[in-house]
């Protein structure tokens, strides 16, 4: 329990210091936002910030923070680490950055942005990359949810069937108005979503664990390193490149741009407070993480918070809880097939105020993720999450640029640089490494994704100083 209160008063601390230096450097002012000045009924719509901030929560939630957490926990305490100052560091910075940036662009995708600040063919690269993302956590976040619902229902109801239910619900969620199912219904979800954390550490509490001791090492049992793998592995409560894909969404909405680091940062940080909740949850429940690992081999994600949720809080607590975790993947996937309409729209500008063009983007888009359903979730899993690293990776140096560009102060662009270069890190190395990837050896992939990392950092800090030269 000490574990969470202490890395939940580094979140806070972290939010009220370091988010504030982000919203320095960014430089937020009074201009009309887009959710007046391009107003249009179906995307653009003034939010109230409570609700946008509740809103962006259950977007960018999902399932990351909960099946990735209990996956991370096997790497050991570690974990709590990179949630902490991940969130803090690199998340958070990320999610604010890739919101405010869109706003200050007319709400633009981030493939759009990086057309605008990295050049065209890095935007066209990352058109398709954001789509292929997003397709992927859309049928992620297909088959996660059916899977726990086929676990409450009769069995006539199998996974199957709740898959084409969740597609067809997408279909309608994706077509209405943001403010019709979206801006009503979601608040009531994050906070669905916050009393089934609550219930988790009331069950760590009330419980009679005995947690085994653990050390900050390897600990994963397919001989894993943390490096980088856990990196990957727990993308949602650190820092995620699918979040990028969302705060767009609500930087249509936002009414002031001084509201950004309360719904931008501020849900990325109680993102990670969820991270690590069911990091712990799992730690505690299982006693170590050879069990846990164990768990997630044979019942799969889905099975471990069923267990969890019922084991802590009992048949009525554990329903209550597995309904949250239910919620969090399908008010992500409708939101990201959403993200696609957006982002195919702007390609090819087709209308988003007729219903018609709607239609013609996303009905092929949902046979795609039918399709993709019926693959292995653990294969779809590690795609998604090396595909969301990078996209991470990528929105960092457009912020980085896009700083570079247009802030007077040219080094406010420190605060985004350094995570960038370290997800440059990560995501070369994964790749290099990873069985869905080139399956090389450590004593290659370490010092290429190194080298890589660093080259990035030093033509950083080259346009750095000649921008300096420049306005000299």
């Amino acid at each position: 329990m000490r574990i969470l209160i202490f890395n939940i008063i580094l979140l806070v601390i972290g939010y009220f210091i370091y988010g504030k230096a982000v919203e320095i450097a960014f430089d937020p002012d009074d201009r009309t936002t887009p959710a007046y000045s391009m107003g249009d009924g179906v995307d653009f719509v003034p939010m109230k910030p409570w609700r946008a901030f509740l809103v962006q929560l259950l977007n960018i939630a999902g399932t990351g923070p909960i099946f990735g957490a209990l996956m991370g926990a096997c790497f050991g305490p570690v974990v709590f680490l990179w949630i902490t100052f991940g969130a803090i560091l690199g998340g958070g910075v990320h999610d604010y950055m890739s919101g405010m940036i869109s706003e200050r662009n007319g709400g633009a995708s981030i493939a759009e942005l990086s057309s605008l600040y990295l050049g065209k063919t890095v935007g066209w690269i990352m058109r398709a990359f954001a789509i292929l993302l997003l397709l992927l956590t859309g049928t992620v976040f297909v088959n996660s949810p059916a899977a726990l619902l086929a676990m409450l229902t009769p069995e006539v109801l199998s996974t199957d069937v709740w898959v084409a239910a969740i597609l067809l619900y997408y279909i309608v969620a994706t077509l209405l108005p943001i403010d019709k199912i979206i801006g009503k219904l979601y608040p009531v979800f994050g906070a669905v979503l916050i009393i089934m954390a609550v219930g988790i550490v009331y069950g760590i509490c009330s419980g009679n664990y005995v947690q085994q001791h653990m050390v900050l090492k390897d600990l994963h049992p397919e001989g894993l390193p943390v490096w980088p793998y856990m990196f990957v592995t727990v993308a949602c409560g650190a820092i995620s490149g699918f979040h990028a894909t969302q705060s767009p969404m609500i930087a249509k909405c936002i009414t002031s741009e001084r509201q950004g680091r309360v719904i931008f940062y501020g849900a990325m940080i109680a993102e990670s407070v969820i991270a690590i909740i069911w990091a712990l949850g799992g730690m505690t429940f299982y006693g170590n993480t050879a069990d846990l690992a164990a768990a997630l081999t044979d019942f799969g994600q889905s099975g471990v918070v069923y267990d969890i949720s019922t084991g802590m809080l009992g048949s009525v607590g554990g329903v209550l809880a597995i309904i949250g975790v239910i919620i969090c993947p399908i008010s992500s996937g409708d939101t990201a097939f959403r993200s696609i309409r957006l982002m195919v729209a702007e390609i090819t500008g087709l209308d988003q105020k007729h219903i018609r063009n709607r239609l013609i983007i996303t009905i092929p888009l949902l046979v795609i993720a039918a399709v993709l359903s019926r693959l292995d979730f653990n294969a779809l899993w590690r795609y998604f999450s090396w595909s969301n690293q990078t996209l991470a990776m990528v929105s960092l140096w457009v912020a980085t640029a896009y700083l570079l560009k247009t802030r007077e102060n040219r080094f406010a662009s420190a605060i985004t640089a350094p995570p960038a270069v370290f997800m440059t890190a990560v995501s070369v190395t994964y790749i290099l490494m990873a069985k869905e990837g080139f399956k090389l050896s450590s004593t290659v992939a370490y010092p290429v994704g190194m080298t890589a990392a660093a080259a990035l950092l030093i033509v950083y800090v080259y346009v750095l100083f000649r921008a300096g030269k420049r306005r000299g």
